[in-house]
Formats: structure tokens, sequence, C-alpha cells
């Protein structure tokens, strides 16, 4: 038996092969469970309030400049 990946055999490649889409499966499957949890959630208060004050942007500064070229 040899641990490298370029001298083994085709069924080692194939094991490694379903063994990391079943994997890629069960963690694709877990994500969804997660949201569709997080969705229902998101029904019942689907409303989202905020308080305190608006924070607007302004003018445009400079963060660098020389002589040619200045950055805003």
């Amino acid at each position: 038996m040899s641990p490298a990946m370029d001298t083994a055999g085709r069924s080692t490649h194939l094991k490694v092969v379903v063994v990391s889409l079943l994997c890629a499966t069960i963690v694709a499957g877990l994500g969804l469970i997660a949201r569709a949890g997080d969705m229902r959630a998101a029904q019942a208060s689907s409303r989202i309030e905020t308080t305190g004050p608006v924070i607007r942007a302004g003018g445009p500064r400079t963060v660098t400049s020389n002589e040619h070229n200045t950055i805003r």
C-alpha cells in the first residue's frame, strides 16, 4: 500500500471521490436545513425597524495626493 495519491490504484481514487462526494452532500444538506430554519423565523417577523439618527454621506475627501495625482 502506497501513501502517495499519484501511485495509488484505481480503486483508491474511486474511494476518495466517493467519500468526497458524500461529505459534500452532507455539508450542503446541513446548510440547506439551517437556511430553511432561518427562513421560517424571517417569515414570522419580516419587518425590520430601525431607531436612531440617520447618518448621511458627506462630500468627497482626499485620501492621498502628490504633485501629479489626487486619489479620491
